[in-house]
């Protein structure tokens, strides 16, 4: 299969590659990952390598007229279920169950992508699998899921598991670079290093809009109340944090971590790599505090990131946090 454009993941492209030339693609695929990790940008290559009508040996070309119009997010059989971001309801996994059984518009298969699988309800679910169990021989399923875990197990036994881990910081800016070749090479390693390996989050930061991010604004308002000293606003905000997703609340983590290294580099001399000038500041700003403290407060960051990978509850990031910011465990 042609899968570069998928970064990192060696062996789950080999996984797949000898699939396809073997017995072919599965009809029901589960895509798990982190939010950024390349769910998406999986489940449409399989997709177009389910429709492709090229000659070639190499599916999805990428150059016939079914390939483009999965990539250009048109082709009528390939249907999208739940890709505006609210939850799956039961009505819509039947509607995907009763259009199944209408013929593929222009091609042999019909390929259904269901984002978020892991919010759908139970009755949702069960809807899904009777679609799973029942549907024509010419329909796919790829149901993309950041944790696969809260998916029925009746589902998941019907689904082969493709699970997507963040790349390493040399593939990220190697691929950042070839996707962002007219940005400077600062902004493009400051993407790859604060990222944590999910692309998609880099390239989100690199597309503009990082004042505006919330991740970002999250970063920078931590730095700025460790600066004023304020323990009580300081452990009243991070409590506030619970109320966040785990994920975004560990990828606003790392955003932090980039700008205390910037600090500490600061420091020494060296120069910094925000990405903007609220960013820059806060990272100035955070170079006056004690370098010890700095590099506690590093090692105390990446150790709830790392907790929150082994889905350790926002509640209890938010409070570890705001305890080792006003010295518990610094």
């Amino acid at each position: 299969m042609e899968l570069s454009t998928l970064a990192g993941n060696a062996a789950l492209k080999e996984q797949l590659s000898a699939q396809e030339k073997g017995r072919g693609l599965s009809h029901a695929y589960l895509i798990s990952g982190p939010a950024g990790s390349g769910k998406r940008t999986l489940a449409r290559l399989l997709a177009a390598a389910m429709v492709c009508t090229g000659q070639g040996e190499e599916r999805p070309c990428g150059r016939c007229g079914a390939c483009k119009k999965v990539f250009g997010g048109i082709h009528p059989d390939v249907i999208q279920v739940g890709a505006d971001g609210k939850d799956i309801t039961v009505g819509q996994a039947r509607q995907a169950r009763s259009d199944a059984y209408v013929r593929p518009n222009e091609g042999s298969r019909k390929v259904y992508i269901f984002h978020n699988a892991q919010d759908m309800n139970p009755s949702a679910q069960n809807a899904l699998l009777k679609l799973l169990e029942e549907g024509p021989a010419y329909a796919a399923f790829l149901l993309l899921a950041e944790n696969p875990g809260a998916v029925l197990t009746t589902i998941r036994s019907r689904c082969e598991g493709l699970t997507l881990t963040p790349v390493s910081q040399a593939e990220a800016g190697f691929y950042l670079a070839q996707r962002f070749p007219n940005l400077p090479r600062e902004a493009r390693h400051t993407a790859a290093r604060s990222c944590g390996g999910l692309l998609g989050q880099a390239v989100a930061l690199l597309e503009g809009g990082q004042e505006e991010d919330p991740l970002w604004k999250g970063a920078v308002e931590l730095l700025d109340r460790m600066s004023r000293g304020d323990e009580l606003s300081t452990m009243e905000w991070c409590v506030s944090l619970e109320k966040w997703d785990r994920e975004e609340l560990a990828q606003m983590l790392g955003r932090a971590v980039s700008l205390l290294r910037d600090a500490l580099a600061l420091q020494r001399g060296g120069q910094i790599l925000s990405p903007g000038q609220v960013q820059r500041q806060a990272a100035e700003q955070a170079a006056g505090l004690d370098g010890k403290r700095l590099l506690r407060t590093v090692e105390l960051l990446e150790k709830l990131r790392a907790d929150a990978s082994f889905y350790v509850s926002s509640g209890i990031l938010a409070g570890a946090l705001g305890a080792g910011i006003n010295g518990g465990s610094l």
